[in-house]
Order: structure tokens, then sequence, then C-alpha cells
């Protein structure tokens, strides 16, 4: 069995670790271990904190892309039919090869 616990000043189990982690303390498990009759304590913190922006997925060129570009956005819908893209109403997306929009603004409106 195991309990997991949120670090805060209220919870007198973390409050000890609240006060020598700090900010670092991301959670407080217990796992209770029945026919040895113990209880393990574990803490998980955080070592390391800095930006980080997701990659955009890797595609083929072949491959059929889902752009979402709004309504009126003119410009947008237009470029998307000289790439030859298809609308499909059911999903309100725009499929178009990504090797045609690979590098384009439209690259930036693929739905993940």
């Amino acid at each position: 069995m195991t309990a997991t616990v949120k670090p805060g000043p209220v919870q007198k189990e973390t409050k000890n670790l609240v006060a020598e982690h700090g900010d670092a303390l991301l959670c407080v498990r217990y796992r209770y271990g029945e026919q040895s009759r113990t209880r393990l304590k574990t803490i998980e913190l955080i070592v390391e904190r800095k930006p980080w922006k997701p990659g955009s997925p890797r595609y083929t060129d072949n491959t059929q892309v889902p752009v979402r570009i709004e309504y009126n956005d003119k410009a947008l819908w237009e470029k998307a039919k000289a790439m030859r893209g298809k609308w499909d109403p059911k999903t309100h997306a725009w499929y178009i090869q990504f090797g045609k929009i690979k590098g384009t603004e439209l690259e930036k409106f693929i739905i993940p």
C-alpha cells in the first residue's frame, strides 16, 4: 500500500521536510510493508529547474499534417489552398503535406 502526501505546512508529517528542503520538495510518499510491519518514507526532490521548449514532432515530407487556421485569416487559408491542402470540416483543420509547409509560417499552426 502507498500513500502520497503533498508538501505543505498544514500537514504535520511533512512540516520538517518542507522546512529542510523548501520548494525543492515535490512530494512525500509512505510505503507500508504489511509482512515486515515497517513504514518507509520517501521524498521526491527537484534538483534542476530550467526553461524548456518542446520541439516540433518529426514528420516526413509526405506526411499529411493537420493545420489549424483561424476562419477569419483569409491570407493563410489562401496559402493552404495554394499548397493543395484539403479542408476537413469534421476536425476544422487543413491537411497539408509537411514538406510543403516546412519552414513556412504555416508550420507553427500544426496541431500536435
